[in-house]
């Protein structure tokens, strides 16, 4: 990848500092992007995937890294963005790799603040934490955070659409089963939700099925379900302005990181009359857990957390009074934030 390209792909979304991380006894090949510091340490999780080129890489890392930026000012943390993307490849060495990360890491003196994200399990972060103080490595709570914010905020979709019994009722498609699919699943059960859930693994849909009395539904099938609201909680861009039309609900609010492929599906879910919680919000629970507990030191990160729903009504609200898209406004009120500060 020419150097050029690498500043090209950087300047694109803002981003300024992108360490690339390589280890070659271990397989390791990462790329390390902070997105913003003003408020606070960098926070963002690594997420373990194959990419096509070192560009791909480094773009969906920056990517990621500014949602984080973004996501943190809004959920009113002291901290900044950014975000690890380990390229999966046949040499990589998970055990070797991840301990080496954990040493790059923890060589940064807690500039950056890391837990998990897609394709990174409970075995990988726990290599990090051995030589690494600025790792989460509490899954099941962190997972938990975030499925109670999801549940406010399709509280909070809910209220705008006039029913006052929030998530009770309704009718939910969780795309995506793994440990955030999964939470957001039982959170939503629980409120008294009446759940179809999908992923591309069959076999983890229906052992989540089992467990909460849910139907399963081919993943093909998932974003055409006859729902009330639509849960993304896998892999992010699942929201085109195409696929807009395939939509049977008359909400998207989930975990997934970018659920909205760009600005062109925001605008589309806002002509469609489509109430759309940015996930920048929606799926904040686990960085305010995480965040809170070790920067902020809060004996209780669940009033912050709840608050993610007061975030998303102010959203709802605003789009409906104004037209424009609630991705538009999140971000708009997160930059208000971070410039008060700079």
């Amino acid at each position: 990848m020419p150097t050029d390209e690498l500043f090209d792909v950087l300047a694109a979304v803002g981003a300024e500092r992108c360490l690339l991380l390589g280890d070659d006894a271990a397989g390791l090949r990462a790329v390390l992007v902070i997105d913003d510091v003003t408020l606070g340490p960098a926070a963002g999780g690594i997420r373990t995937m194959r990419y096509p080129t070192l560009a791909a890489a480094v773009r969906d890392a920056a990517r990621l890294a500014r949602a984080m930026t973004y996501k943190n000012a809004l959920a009113g943390l002291d901290a900044g963005g950014g975000k690890v993307v380990v390229i999966d490849r046949p040499e990589l060495d998970r055990p070797a790799a991840f301990a080496r990360l954990g040493q790059f890491v923890q060589e940064l003196g807690g500039l950056f603040r890391t837990a998990g994200d897609v394709g990174t399990g409970g075995d990988d972060l726990a290599h990090m934490a051995r030589s690494c103080d600025y790792v989460h490595t509490d899954e099941e709570r962190l997972a938990d955070a975030v499925a109670r914010g999801v549940l406010r905020c399709i509280e909070a979709c809910a209220a705008e659409r006039d029913k006052p019994a929030g998530a009770s009722g309704l009718r939910v498609a969780v795309q995506g089963c793994g440990a955030i699919g999964g939470a957001v699943a039982r959170r939503l059960v629980d409120a008294g939700a009446q759940l179809v859930v999908a992923d591309a693994v069959a076999e983890r849909a229906t052992v989540l099925a089992e467990q909460v009395g849910a139907e399963v539904i081919d993943p093909g099938d998932v974003l055409s379900a006859d729902v009330d609201v639509l849960a993304p909680c896998a892999l992010g861009g699942v929201i085109t302005a195409d696929s807009v039309g395939q939509l049977r609900c008359w909400a998207v609010c989930g975990a997934a990181n970018n659920t909205v492929a760009d600005a062109a599906a925001a605008d589309a879910l806002r002509a469609r009359g489509v109430l759309y919680v940015p996930d920048v919000v929606s799926s904040a629970g686990a960085v305010i857990a995480g965040i809170g507990k070790t920067v902020m030191n809060l004996a209780d990160t669940t009033p912050l957390i709840d608050a993610l729903g007061d975030t998303a009504k102010t959203l709802l609200e605003q789009s409906a009074a104004s037209g424009r898209n609630t991705e538009e406004l999140a971000i708009e009120l997160a930059q208000q934030r971070i410039r008060a500060n700079a």
